[in-house]
């Protein structure tokens, strides 16, 4: 009996959508035994449950838009596919809350609580990411600056279980699972922890106007001069990016939202920050809230405190890196042609309190490198590991704590 057919059989009668997996499932090369499209949390229990059963290991999917981030797991013996759950489940615009099924894809949410003039403030950096893709691998763009990052947005989660059973947390639930923070072990653990199949969140106000005020800069010490400029400067930006192409020159942009009046005003001080070469602009500037890196680079996170904006653009020229993301939150990310640069820039960005992690590459790329670098916290991230996952058969060998290990 095939692999396929031994993961189709254990969790065909899991619910109404289960198939035999094909090529175009495989999860980052790795191919898959079967994929299982539940419609609901119940449904995602038994998938997960029968999976326990039978010892099979289960890789979440969202709409497939982040697959190849961080390492291809191990094994993927089901695929549990969340696209059938796509829908907004409350919008409660009196309490400016939003909850959503973990398959809907952002830009849906958006769609749909923007008709009560509001907002959740989560950048769609990849066009097609779905709410729990996001949470999952916590991508974020230029908007952490004015609220933060997912962390601060999500007040309810509901989750699955590795043996199959139902959590829930926050949001109208009074007390934790177990004393965690469910949500925020959840956010960035790519699947390794549980399964995701709600997420409750707290809305914003869509601004009645914005303006972008962008500058070009030349070097890397003016790049840092300006954004220290910004931030200091007590204008309130809702954003504040790095746009600089290998081999070229870059662009400082700050974008601000709100009443007409206060942004205009506040418009009026950055470009007294930023000099004469500054211009506005009505519309989103190309490229905002996207990657940098293409098919066949290497894109890296980079984090660091502030200070260290200099040295990082530094860094990234010498290696030929484009460098894009955020100059105000010290949190950027670089598009490499040639991996043997990330030395540099794990160097640059560890004498700045930060990192360089690898979020997608070719897996050659992959295979040659250390993808994650230092992690901070590695014991009590593996203790966690081995409380939600005994077996480590979630999404096994994606992250850096999810290997299977023996545990005796």
């Amino acid at each position: 009996m095939t692999t396929t057919t031994t993961a189709y059989d254990a969790v065909a009668s899991a619910c109404d959508d289960v198939r035999e997996g094909g090529p175009d499932d495989a999860v980052d090369g790795v191919p898959v035994g079967a994929v299982a499209r539940p419609a609901s949390t119940e449904q995602v229990a038994e998938v997960v449950r029968a999976a326990a059963a039978r010892g099979l290991t289960v890789v979440p999917r969202g709409r497939g838009t982040k697959l190849t981030w961080a390492l291809p797991p191990t094994s993927a013996d089901v695929v549990v596919d969340l696209s059938a759950m796509d829908r907004v489940l409350d919008h409660a615009a009196g309490d400016l809350i939003v909850e959503a099924q973990a398959g809907t894809r952002l830009a849906d949410v958006q769609a749909t609580v923007g008709g009560a003039g509001q907002r959740l403030v989560l950048d769609e950096t990849v066009r097609g990411a779905s709410i729990g893709g996001t949470l999952a691998t916590n991508a974020s763009g230029p908007q952490r600056m004015l609220v933060g990052t997912a962390r601060d947005l999500l007040i309810g989660i509901t989750v699955v279980r590795a043996d199959g059973v139902v959590a829930r947390a926050g949001g109208r639930v009074v007390k934790n699972v177990a004393g965690y923070d469910l949500g925020k072990l959840m956010i960035g653990s790519y699947g390794t922890l549980a399964v995701v199949t709600e997420a409750l969140f707290r809305l914003h106000p869509v601004p009645a106007v914005q303006r972008w005020v962008s500058v070009p800069v030349d070097t890397p010490d003016r790049a840092h001069q300006l954004a220290q400029a910004v931030v200091h400067g007590q204008t309130v930006p809702g954003a504040l990016e790095v746009d600089w192409p290998a081999g070229g020159t870059g662009t400082l942009t700050v974008q601000y939202g709100g009443n007409p009046d206060g942004v205009e005003g506040r418009v009026a001080t950055a470009l007294s920050l930023l000099g004469a070469e500054a211009v506005v602009a009505d519309e989103t500037p190309a490229g905002w809230a996207s990657y940098p890196w293409g098919a066949g680079e290497t894109g890296v996170k980079l984090t660091f405190v502030l200070s260290g904006l200099r040295d990082v653009i530094e860094a990234a020229h010498e290696v030929g890196a484009t460098v894009r993301g955020s100059a105000g939150t010290g949190v950027v990310h670089a598009a490499l042609t040639d991996p043997a640069g990330l030395d540099v820039l794990r160097a640059v960005c560890g004498r700045h309190g930060g990192s360089a992690v690898v979020v997608d590459a070719p897996a050659e790329v992959k295979r040659s490198v250390d993808v994650w670098g230092p992690v901070p916290g590695l014991d009590l991230m593996r203790r966690v590991k081995d409380q939600f996952d005994a077996e480590h058969r979630l999404a096994p060998g994606r992250f850096v704590v999810s290997e299977r290990r023996d545990l005796g």
